[in-house]
């Protein structure tokens, strides 16, 4: 409003030089049947364009006073035409911002001035051209007004919906990441702290065991290091949109996860990203789990690619010797993993399954995966 405001001058200004300097050129024209300009009619030929300049500090005062030294003026009888600019500007304007009532409430007003003016100011009968013309002409300015009040309102109700869009997928990319970054550090997190337990029980009686543990432990460390980078690289302009984690990375991570661990592929075909990126994310947090609550326990990783979608299945023995980690869970692994499979439009069932604890997730497939609405 203050940007708009300090143009209130210019176009104070601009309006006062075309109302002068035009009328003048008009006067020429009217000499037989109007008064000739005088220093009354310039006054208000110029009080008019120094309402505009406090228009939208003051729509209505403003537009009355331009309103009424136009009545004053053309019942006066000075020339026509250029006076009226200001005027309908102040019309236009209260339109604009919103004061339709009030707008409408003076063109009604001006249009039984100029009619009466039509009758009685005048020398001579009114026709009935001169009382449809008045009527037109603020009718034509009224209407323009209300289209483009509503062309305005419009396009300000567009860019609020976009911009709501907007802040609705940055926040469903900031969850994305959030859990992103929760099943990587949770992950890793874990499968160090495992690792370093075993390379301090090994490091006296076994030091070349120990030294694995710690290798894996390194690993581990660098992989998380390069998984938040890749999370975080989402808020770099030009950076993919989401983490590339993929089936292809399947056998690192059980290489990695210190667990006995048997991978079955049944069948093959291209997933979409989102998908494979769901089923790592839950092959993920499931050998997170076994670490945690299930040490020793034996882990069968079971994916069966079918027509219309995707199985995960991940199935434990349960646990051979006391879990060191079971209490240092969020509690949010098996929640996180039903959401990822909802949001894909599947499901995942986690529960005892004999003596161990099974995961199994179901992942919808579209008929076309490699389609550019998955990718």
């Amino acid at each position: 409003m203050r940007k708009k405001s300090r143009y209130a001058p210019v176009l104070g200004l601009i309006v006062a030089v075309a109302q002068v300097v035009t009328s003048q050129g008009a006067a020429y024209g009217q000499l037989h049947i109007r008064k000739p300009l005088d220093a009354l009619s310039y006054t208000l030929l110029l009080v008019g364009p120094a309402a505009l300049v406090v228009h939208r500090r003051f729509p209505v005062g403003s537009a009355a006073v331009a309103l009424l030294v136009t009545y004053a003026y053309t019942w006066l009888n000075y020339p026509l035409g250029p006076v009226y600019i200001a005027p309908t500007i102040t019309l236009i304007t209260l339109v604009l911002v919103g004061r339709r009532a009030v707008a409408w409430s003076f063109a009604g007003v001006t249009l039984v001035v100029f009619l009466a003016y039509g009758h009685f100011g005048t020398v001579g009968p009114p026709g009935l051209f001169h009382d449809l013309a008045i009527t037109a002409f603020i009718m034509l300015v009224m209407v323009g007004s209300e289209l483009w009040a509503i062309a305005r309102e419009r396009r300000a109700q567009q860019q609020r919906t976009a911009e709501e869009e907007a802040r609705r997928q940055a926040s469903e990319e900031r969850l994305t990441m959030a859990q992103e970054l929760h099943d990587v550090l949770a992950h890793n997190i874990s499968l160090i702290h495992v690792q370093a337990a075993t390379a301090l029980h090994l490091i006296d009686d076994n030091p070349d065991q120990a030294r694995t543990a710690l290798a894996t432990i390194k690993t581990a460390s660098k992989e998380v290091l390069g998984e938040m980078r890749s999370v975080l690289n989402v808020l770099r302009e030009g950076a993919p949109r989401f983490p590339t984690a993929g089936l292809d990375r399947l056998d690192d991570l059980i290489g990695r996860s210190g667990l006995d661990v048997t991978l079955r592929r049944e069948g093959t075909r291209p997933l979409p990203p989102q998908v494979e990126r769901a089923a790592y994310r839950i092959v993920q947090e499931s050998l997170t789990n076994v670490a945690r609550h299930a040490p020793g326990a034996r882990v069968t990783v079971r994916l069966a690619y079918g027509e219309r979608e995707l199985a995960v299945t991940v199935t434990d023995t349960g646990a051979t010797s006391s879990p060191e980690l079971s209490a240092h869970g969020t509690g949010n692994g098996i929640p996180g993993m039903r959401e990822r499979a909802s949001a894909l439009g599947g499901t995942l069932v986690a529960g005892p399954s004999g003596t161990g604890f099974q995961v199994s997730a179901r992942l919808p497939l579209p008929s076309d995966p490699l389609s550019p609405e998955d990718t």
